[in-house]
């Protein structure tokens, strides 16, 4: 199972966490998030990432010239859309060349059916806790709505998920679920990753056999 380590900011930081070689890191470009990368994000740090470690941008509502110049600024293999962006956006977007993974916040209302306006201009769904902020509000869904997915596209899952959760990902496993995101339960502080809890969630997720197999 693939692992993306999001709220990333911090270039030492950044570093730590790429020596675990996760699959993905995530950088947030809302100015809402306690973990807004601001000006602290290190072009160069960002830039210099192993090519196998594809890097994402979160994105919340934002202007297509925003997200492309971000792109182009820290070589983002990918946008997350976080916020009411429409199929319509997603594929003007995919248009340019772009990677979409599109969030949507779940709870028990979710209407899944609605999906299938998105799955053509979309890479990959990730399903995050419905909460009071757009994500990263630190909290679990009730994971078992996702036995109402009957969506052939690929999905993270987001939201809330550490150390004492990680066996409940058994029940999903036969999905379409195609890695973990996570955040704020393995954190030190807003932006900055507790490098040794990362380190034995990496290595609970993702198997020695599956890292011999890459």
């Amino acid at each position: 199972m693939n692992v993306k380590v999001c709220g990333l900011r911090d270039a030492d930081n950044l570093k730590e966490v790429a020596a675990l070689n996760p699959d993905f890191v995530g950088f947030i470009f809302y100015d809402k998030s306690p973990r807004f990368v601001g000006e602290e994000l290190d072009v160069e740090v960002v830039r210099s990432l192993p090519r196998n470690i594809r890097k994402v941008g979160v994105f919340v509502n934002a202007s297509p010239e925003s997200i492309i110049r971000n792109v182009k600024k820290y070589d983002l293999q990918y946008v997350q859309l976080h916020g009411t962006e429409t199929p319509d956006f997603c594929k003007s977007l995919r248009m340019r060349g772009i990677n979409i993974i599109k969030a949507f916040r779940v709870d028990e209302t979710f209407n899944f059916s609605m999906l299938n306006n998105y799955k053509l201009q979309c890479d990959f769904f990730l399903f995050d806790a419905k909460g009071e902020q757009p994500g990263g509000n630190g909290f679990a869904f009730d994971w078992s709505l996702l036995s109402r997915y009957d969506n052939e596209k690929p999905f993270f899952i987001s939201g809330g998920i550490g150390l004492n959760n990680l066996a409940d990902l058994e029940q999903i496993r036969h999905l379409k679920l195609y890695g973990v995101d996570v955040n704020s339960q393995v954190e030190v502080s807003p932006g900055v990753k507790d490098i040794e809890k990362l380190k034995e969630l990496i290595s609970r997720v993702r198997p020695v056999e599956e890292e011999e197999e890459v």
